[in-house]
Parts: C-alpha cells; sequence; structure tokens
C-alpha cells in the first residue's frame, strides 16, 4: 500500500504557481481552490476532476454550501497526504448574526426563535469569547451536520424529524480577532482546530449573551499556511486547464 507523500515534496498549484495542461496529476498535487457560495465541496472536486483529468481527486476539509473560501484539493498520489492537512490548524472569518436562532445555525434554514439583541455590547462579546470559547472547549455540533449517529448522516435524521441527539466533544480555539461589530451582526476571524463548527459557536455566543444568534456568512482563509489569497476559482481552473491557454 503507497505510503502518504510528505507535504513538503508535493507541488502546490494556485494563483502563485497556476496549473497547466502539460501537468501529470496523477503523481501527486496540491490545488488551492476557492469555493464559490452555494457550490459543494463534492462540486468543487467533481469540477475539478474533470478539468485535471484525473480520477483521484479529495479535498482536505469540507466546507457548508452557504461558506466561501479555502478548499485544498490532493490529487493522484497526494490523496494519500489529505489527513495531514486535515489536521491543520484552519481560519475562518464568520459573520454572527443575534437577535434569531436557526435549527441548522446558519442562514440556510429559517429563523425559528428570536430574542432581543439591544443589550449586547463588543466589550460583552470579547469578554465572552475570552471566557468561554477560548483554548480547549467542549463543543456539541450543530445536528445538521453529517456526523454519523447509528450509521447515518445526522442531517438526514433530523430532514426527516427524528430526534438526533449528538454528545459534545473537544475542540481547540487558538485564538480569535472581532474584526467589527454592528448590531445585530458581529464579524469576528477564528482560529481552530479540525473539527471545530463555527455555526456551533455562533449558536452557542447568542444563547451565553442572553440572546440567540446564527452564522449568516463564512469563509475559510486559511489551512495551516496555505491562503485563500492564493486559491483559484473554478472559473480560472477551467481556462488554466485548456490545451490552447496562453
Amino acid at each position: 500500500m503507497a505510503k502518504a507523500l510528505p507535504l513538503h515534496t508535493i507541488p502546490v498549484y494556485s494563483k502563485e504557481q497556476p496549473p497547466g495542461p502539460e501537468i501529470d496529476f496523477s503523481a501527486g498535487a496540491i490545488i488551492l481552490m476557492n469555493k464559490p457560495r452555494e457550490w459543494t465541496s463534492f462540486d468543487v472536486v467533481k469540477y475539478t476532476r474533470g478539468r485535471l483529468r484525473e480520477k483521484k481527486v479529495g479535498h482536505a476539509g469540507t466546507l457548508d454550501p452557504m461558506a466561501t473560501g479555502l478548499l485544498v484539493l490532493c490529487s493522484g498520489k497526494a490523496t494519500k497526504s489529505i489527513s495531514q492537512i486535515q489536521e491543520m490548524p484552519k481560519t475562518y472569518i464568520g459573520e454572527i448574526t443575534f437577535g434569531g436562532s436557526t435549527p441548522s445555525y446558519d442562514a440556510d434554514s429559517e429563523v425559528d426563535i428570536s430574542a432581543a439583541f439591544d443589550h449586547i455590547t463588543e466589550e460583552m462579546i470579547r469578554e465572552k469569547l475570552e471566557s468561554e470559547f477560548s483554548g480547549e472547549i467542549m463543543q456539541v455540533p450543530p445536528i445538521y451536520s453529517a456526523l454519523k449517529v447509528g450509521g447515518r448522516k445526522s442531517y438526514e435524521l433530523a430532514r426527516r424529524g427524528k430526534e438526533v441527539e449528538l454528545q459534545a466533544r473537544p475542540v481547540t480555539i487558538h485564538g480569535f480577532e472581532i474584526i467589527s461589530y454592528g448590531a445585530p451582526k458581529l464579524r469576528v476571524s477564528i482560529n481552530c482546530s479540525k473539527g471545530t463548527y463555527i455555526r456551533s459557536i455562533a449558536h452557542d455566543l447568542g444563547i451565553a449573551l442572553g440572546s440567540r444568534a446564527h452564522l449568516s456568512a463564512l469563509e475559510r482563509t486559511k489551512i495551516g499556511e496555505y491562503s485563500s489569497e492564493n486559491a483559484i476559482t473554478p472559473q480560472e481552473i477551467d481556462t488554466l486547464m485548456r490545451p490552447d491557454n496562453g
């Protein structure tokens, strides 16, 4: 069985080093992609797979359809190294809207519980983030997630009206930065470990502040040292991989 390639030996294709039709992607490559809103992570994989003409293409960390930003793809022999990338810390910029929570904890479902938010100040938000959402915390994932419950995906059971109970699990918040707050919307940058749900942070923060909240926008900006600033769009990879490019 083939071993995982060391990451430093795998070529990285991005805006700085664009991919081209002459590259043998079966030998192993990392491609930094910028996922559009409403695309699933698999949509990006499938689209890219068709342009690379390489069957073995996978991603190192799912983004919800609502989210945008960095999706690290691996091709060919580099797919064995996906787990190494998945373990890296990730940075997100999230927009959290106070005043109402949703069943999915984000804007992909309608607000079902409303609450006042006028009392919330930036100082209160900072204090709660520092005291309850920093370091290693126990987090309950959203029931609308791909986590398995009895062999079925949690969101499949939730959509069928089944009662779903997920257990809290440890995740690590390495750091945060409040970018802006103008009630009811907070923009915050969060650096966290694998398995952290920013949706759950939004939901739980709303309750901690005596209100309700949901995640209204999300962008992944970094995975380890890989950055969305260098990522290419699906449209760009389509143009770059054409034989007559350039």
